[in-house]
């Protein structure tokens, strides 16, 4: 397996809106985040990924793209995005842009053009279909945002296809002067300096031909299509095409968001040979606590679940492709409340979920505010909620009567708005995220979890972050050595070992609040090592190992064993 940067590198994720607002708008914008690169440098990390800051009407939070060569007006000019990239670059980190091509807005001059008439040129930009016989839709595929996934528009009589909202038209990847239309546009971006994308949805760009009807489930008016737009009959062909037309020639990563894609397929995605993408983002280990419903049918996780799907994946892509490492972003609630304690074992939980992760093989993406320890925000009203997923699901559930603390129990839970409050900088209003209004409420505990508390204390969750961030840096078994569960069978503990020639490291997490213990294997009794990380303070830096040893709430240790 090759060496890369980007398989030795850790990406922060930005979620401009929310990260730091300068001009008192109550909006994050691209010269708040430019004011904090000294911040993400002191960190540690390599590489920004910039959720989309392109111009956009803003339907679902700048995920429908008006012009992808634009920026946001709410978020600077694109003077700001240079100065942004050049200051990135000066600091010695990396900047990939969110790439966004299943869908645009339906206010992209490419559409604007395409509902004109059936015989407008950039009428095969889209997906445009008649309706059924009864003048319904053309198949009953759900909308990932609720409802039927089809629009009729009465100017031409025919239905476009929106998987997400109706104002995100799906583009027509089977027509091949789109897609040099979208590889020119990446390579615009990659000449103005920037170090690859994340894509978003890029699985779903290749959809069966004739889409067929999907399987409705009972009590249900529209069927999940994905089987036949996710991981579609001509998806390797594309993202080839795309990695020579766009990529190729470029020092650039790509990091392909796949829902619904499985080991087997990623490791045909992420196979060097292959060229398409480096890395994928599944969900997997994400849905663990949905129920047969969905996700806000909820159910508590499974340790053994979450241990065999992480090991499932770290095996399937060892040796061909390369694995994200992620817990939480701009869609998933904050790691800390959903797999840690949030309360009162906030910070020895948020240190265990984040050595859990750093120590595996793959690359590791922070979610801005992660490494603070922020938390998922309970908001009495359904109003002070902005997520248009939630706000569409809340609308369906209450329809159906579903009581609304029962809902809103679920958006506790799950609701994207719970990683989308701003980042919290300080203890001052709004936690220092604006001058202004925000756009959406800043999480009330700021007063206790900020930025500035956390880089002045040694002991906080930003410094061991930024311990995890230096040993990755320096120790090449934890970036390319082989990883192998223990403690299969452990209810409480999550433990593995890293191997790399003679270099071994072993990870021991307890997830749980309960006091539990470890049982070594025999292999290793006796043997001396070095604790790299724990944390709990030890006061010894070398050990040698016994049979066992107690692990307190939430404790994480690694240990490098001397040979």
């Amino acid at each position: 397996m090759s060496k890369q940067w980007w398989k030795e590198s850790i990406v922060y994720q930005i979620y401009p809106r929310s990260f730091n607002d300068s001009n008192g708008d109550g909006i994050g914008d691209l010269k708040g985040i430019t004011e904090k690169l000294d911040y993400l440098k002191e960190l540690g990390i390599d590489v920004i990924w910039l959720s989309p800051v392109y111009d956009s009407p803003n339907d679902d939070n700048g995920y429908d793209i008006r012009d992808y060569q634009g920026i946001m007006n709410e978020f600077g000019t694109m003077d700001d995005w240079e100065e942004l990239l050049a200051e990135t670059h000066k600091q010695g980190m990396r900047l990939i842009m969110d790439l966004v091509v299943n869908h645009s807005s339906d206010e992209h001059q490419w559409f604007v053009e395409s509902r004109k008439s059936k015989d407008n040129p950039y009428r095969n930009y889209y997906i445009w279909r008649s309706g059924r016989a009864d003048g319904s839709e053309p198949n009953n595929w759900e909308s990932a945002f609720s409802g039927s996934a089809w629009q009729y528009d009465e100017q031409t009589g025919e239905y476009f296809l929106h998987l997400f909202s109706k104002k995100q038209p799906d583009l027509n990847w089977e027509n091949p002067t789109l897609r040099e239309e979208v590889y020119k546009m990446m390579r615009w971006w990659l000449d103005k300096g920037i170090d690859g994308f994340r894509m978003d949805v890029v699985n779903f760009i290749s959809k069966v031909p004739d889409l067929p009807d999907g399987e409705v489930e009972k009590g249900k008016q529209y069927a999940p299509g994905g089987k036949y737009f996710a991981n579609g009959p001509r998806i390797h062909e594309f993202l080839h095409e795309m990695n020579q037309q766009a990529i190729k020639g470029y020092d650039a990563m790509t990091v392909g968001e796949m829902p619904g894609v499985r080991p087997e397929i990623a490791q045909k995605y992420t196979d060097e040979e292959r060229e398409e993408v480096n890395m994928v983002f599944q969900f997997e280990h994400v849905d663990l606590d949905s129920g047969p419903g969905g996700k806000w049918d909820l159910r508590p996780l499974k340790l053994q679940d979450l241990k065999d799907n992480l090991t499932k994946w770290q095996k399937a892509l060892e040796y061909k492709g390369w694995n994200s490492l992620y817990m939480n972003n701009h869609d998933q609630p904050r790691m800390v409340s959903r797999f840690g304690d949030d309360s009162k074992y906030r910070v020895e939980s948020a240190k265990m979920l984040a050595t859990l992760l750093h120590m595996m093989k793959g690359t590791p993406y922070i979610y801005q505010g992660e490494e603070i320890g922020m938390t998922n925000v309970r908001f009495d009203s359904i109003d002070d909620y902005e997520d248009i997923e939630t706000l569409n699901m809340y609308k369906e559930k209450r329809e159906q009567g579903v009581p609304h603390e029962e809902v809103m129990q679920g958006i506790y839970v799950k609701g994207r708005d719970n990683a989308r409050t701003p980042v919290q900088w300080n203890d001052e209003a709004h936690g220092g995220f604006t001058t202004g209004t925000p756009w959406l409420q800043v999480n009330p505990n700021y007063t206790e979890i900020n930025a500035e508390q956390a880089v002045q204390d040694p002991n906080s969750i930003f410094h061991y972050y930024k311990k995890l961030i230096d040993l990755r840096h320096n120790h090449d078994v934890i970036v390319y050595g082989n990883y192998d569960l223990l403690a299969e069978n452990d209810e409480e503990i999550f433990a593995y070992q890293r191997v790399l020639e003679n270099e071994t490291l072993l990870v021991i997490c307890n997830f749980y609040e309960n006091e539990t213990r470890f049982e070594f294997p025999d292999r290793y009794q006796g043997k001396k090592a070095d604790i790299l990380i724990g944390n709990y303070k030890t006061g010894e830096k070398t050990v040698e190992l016994s049979e066992s040893f107690d692990l307190k709430p939430y404790e994480a240790i690694v240990y490098k064993i001397k040979e």
